[in-house]
């Protein structure tokens, strides 16, 4: 019997930003793999919930609060982990911020350091205390939720553009110092989906349309949309694969301007 390369059964996964959007769909589909699921975010209620839909389709799952702008939250996060679970085989860095939109020269210290404090900051400690606990048990795999606005900064958001190039580059940092010890990090860059952080844009009837101008498939994507690319990232299907990034935007980076 062939086997299949994207069964998750026996991995215990912590997905951050997991309360809803991209990082829910990824949540429920690890789950769904036979993957023990930690669903994490700043708000417990809403990882509650989805752990509560994951348990009613029959899959295991538990939640952590967890602000990973804060130090002492990603410590209690991990030392929870390390003691009732011993290990991590996943770690989808996905909780994100962007608290400003609009020209990059009136980018105020406070909106600046928060970005910076969430997107990258977080997803820099969190990934370290990931692979110190998968360096113990001998491998695993990062995946940090990025942005096509890595690749070209999206109109009037700067520092969210900026913060995001730079989780590419720190991707392959990990992969570079981290792949002795079998372990895989690589980058998910969605497009414009239909997120919280998103709906400004697409409730914003001439920005939408121009957007759907720009994309070959003519709308943005939904967030189940993004889980095939993390499945494979997660999963032996992808085990030669790190230090790269999976472009999920409906073809609109193949344009010349976003």
């Amino acid at each position: 019997m062939t086997k299949d390369m994207f069964d998750l059964t026996g991995k215990v996964a912590l997905i951050s930003g997991a309360s809803r959007g991209i990082g829910a769909a990824i949540a429920t589909a690890f789950a769904g793999r036979g993957a023990h699921v930690i669903v994490s975010s700043r708000r417990i209620d809403g990882c509650n919930d989805v752990v509560d839909a994951i348990k009613t389709a029959g899959g295991s799952a538990e939640s952590i609060a967890c602000h990973t702008g804060r130090p002492e939250d990603i410590e209690a996060a991990f030392s929870r982990i390390r003691e009732r679970h011993g290990t991590l085989d996943i770690l989808v860095n996905n909780a994100a911020t962007n608290p400003y939109y609009g020209p990059i020269l009136d980018t105020e210290p406070a909106a600046f350091d928060k970005t910076v404090e969430v997107n990258l900051r977080g997803y820099f400690f969190m990934s370290v205390a990931a692979a110190k606990l998968m360096r113990e048990h001998g491998g695993g795999s990062i995946i940090n939720t990025a942005s096509v606005n890595a690749i070209q900064p999206g109109n009037l958001q700067g520092i969210y553009s900026i913060t995001k190039a730079a989780v590419v580059n720190m991707t392959k940092a990990f992969a570079q110092e981290c792949g002795e010890f079998d372990i895989r990090c690589n980058a998910l860059l969605p497009g414009l989906t239909e997120t919280k952080l998103a709906q400004g844009l697409i409730d914003n009837d001439a920005s939408h349309r121009e957007f759907k101008s720009k994309t070959p498939l003519g709308r943005h994507a939904q967030p189940a949309e993004m889980v095939g690319a993390a499945l494979l990232l997660a999963s032996d299907a992808g085990s030669y694969i790190t230090g790269e990034s999976i472009v999920v935007d409906g073809g609109l980076t193949i344009a010349s301007r976003l």
